[in-house]
């Protein structure tokens, strides 16, 4: 269910925002950034303000964005789940792009229907002694209820665009966008239930270390503000909780 290759995801949003891929290696990404781009994740107001203000063509930068542990040791930034560029770009989607209406590109001689689809790309976030990002991408036709996983993937092989074509229409959806969601939502929810969770005894084990070394620290004095406020201290740190968003979406007409 998890978009576990983060080099294709990496590849596909700097594409879909017209930046050339000027290398792209197993594990390795090198981009060429437009200027909105560069705008939106390198950081330099300043420089782009200087730039227009002397009437000059300013020149975005490159990005090299490293995914696999054997090519750390080269040049560029190294990118996982959890890493700060990566969760840069996320908000960069959920700020920017948080919703989006597409319809798929045909080119028919007769009346074609599209069938609307709800799209979600949800991130799920484990937080305890360590912490974990995951996303998972589903689509929910709204007519029949048949439903997707790794739906990114599979829209990626389809011309998409903005308007709909000649001699297409749509077909009405007979799920509600809100009764969609929330079968998305139970569908992650038992993702997240069937899972092993090692993970989340590993932090309970070392909470309850932790508070009793604590205890044992302040001779188990209850009255003990101090103790009591670092007690909370370390709950907040070690206790595993999952949470998941919406990262975007969108509906999508496409063919049957």
């Amino acid at each position: 269910m998890a978009i576990t290759n983060l080099d294709q995801f990496l590849q596909d949003y700097f594409s879909f925002h017209q930046c050339r891929i000027e290398e792209k290696q197993d594990g390795l990404l090198r981009i060429q950034l437009t200027e909105e781009m560069d705008r939106s994740l390198m950081n330099r107001p300043f420089y782009w303000h200087y730039i227009k203000k002397i009437g000059q063509k300013g020149e975005p930068m490159q990005l090299t964005l490293i995914t696999s542990p054997d090519k750390r040791d080269e040049k560029g930034e190294w990118v996982h789940f959890g890493s700060p560029r990566l969760q840069q770009i996320l908000n960069h989607l959920k700020n920017n792009e948080k919703f989006t209406k597409l319809f798929q590109q045909v080119n028919p001689n007769q009346n074609t229907p599209l069938y609307p689809w709800l799209v979600i790309n949800m991130k799920i976030s484990y937080k305890g002694k360590y912490k974990k990002d995951e996303i998972i991408s589903i689509g929910l036709q709204l007519v029949n209820g048949n439903m997707r996983l790794e739906m990114m993937e599979y829209l990626n092989i389809l011309p998409l665009q903005t308007s709909i074509c000649d001699y297409c229409y749509t077909i009405s959806p007979i799920i509600r966008l809100k009764s969609g969601f929330k079968r998305i939502e139970a569908v992650i929810s038992n993702y997240i239930e069937n899972q092993t969770h090692d993970w989340a005894e590993d932090s309970i084990q070392t909470l309850e270390e932790e508070k009793e070394t604590l205890k044992h620290f302040y001779n188990n004095d209850k009255d003990n503000e101090q103790m009591e406020k670092e007690l909370e201290e370390i709950s907040e740190r070690y206790k595993p909780i999952i949470t998941f968003e919406v990262i975007n979406g969108g509906i999508f007409y496409l063919t049957e």
